[in-house]
């Protein structure tokens, strides 16, 4: 883990999608109304994982507590060759109980972001130009954690952006003084953090998808094989 210091960040994005390119990719939501305002938020010290919860070590879980294999593992055994990777196919109640069972929780979106872009706002955790060769994006499937060491964050953690989108503990709701409405908004779905390594055609490949302040939303009793988790402390 990496200890993020007490102190301001800039969170959120007051940006707008001028040129409409959410509507011409068919997104989901409108693009950056759900990251609005932009403000400063002051954070406790706390630590974050450097990397995204590996195979390895959800199969400690799985022998410790015997919990259910992840339906990403072939036939329900533990991928030897994979061991690296960030597990996937969690719900975000697994991941919950994974982090509880480690000694942790899962992040705060505000932590995450944070340990993802530091205290100057940056647009991308290595700074503000895309670059998708600092991430596992817009490949062909998972990476070994760690993988890209040039596109870690100020604070030194990694995969912030591509390899898996990740859950975290916030209900999907409005910021504060946010005049944008959602008929998601409410406690019905999980945030998620963070864009997968996507594919190598489509809107994954889009930087808009792999900001920091990107923040999107699933419902937590599902399965995704793209979304996986890290814990904080």
């Amino acid at each position: 883990m990496v200890t993020i210091p007490q102190g301001e960040f800039i969170m959120g994005s007051d940006q707008t999608d001028t040129a409409q390119q959410g509507v011409e990719f068919g997104t989901a939501k409108p693009w950056f109304l759900d990251e609005h305002p932009q403000r400063t938020v002051t954070l406790p010290t706390y630590q974050i994982d450097v990397y995204e919860t590996t195979n390895d070590q959800y199969r400690q879980f799985v022998d410790a507590t015997r919990a259910a294999a992840p339906p990403t593992w072939p036939d329900g055994r533990f991928p030897a060759d994979q061991g690296r990777w960030p597990v996937t196919g969690i719900t975000w109640f697994e991941a919950d109980r994974f982090c509880r069972w480690a000694g942790k929780r899962l992040p705060t979106e505000a932590e995450w972001e944070k340990a993802a872009r530091g205290t100057d706002g940056r647009e991308y955790p290595w700074g503000n130009a895309f670059d998708e060769k600092k991430g596992n994006i817009g490949s062909t499937g998972l990476a070994a954690v760690g993988s890209f060491p040039e596109g870690k964050s100020p604070y030194g953690v990694e995969d912030m952006a591509g390899n898996v989108s990740e859950w975290v503990a916030d209900w999907y709701q409005p910021y504060p003084g946010s005049t944008y409405t959602s008929p998601a908004f409410g406690e019905r779905f999980r945030v998620v953090r963070n864009s997968s390594w996507g594919g190598s055609a489509g809107h994954y490949t889009v930087p808009h998808f792999y900001r920091a302040a990107y923040r999107f939303y699933q419902p937590p009793e599902r399965r995704f094989r793209d979304i996986g988790f890290r814990c904080a402390r």
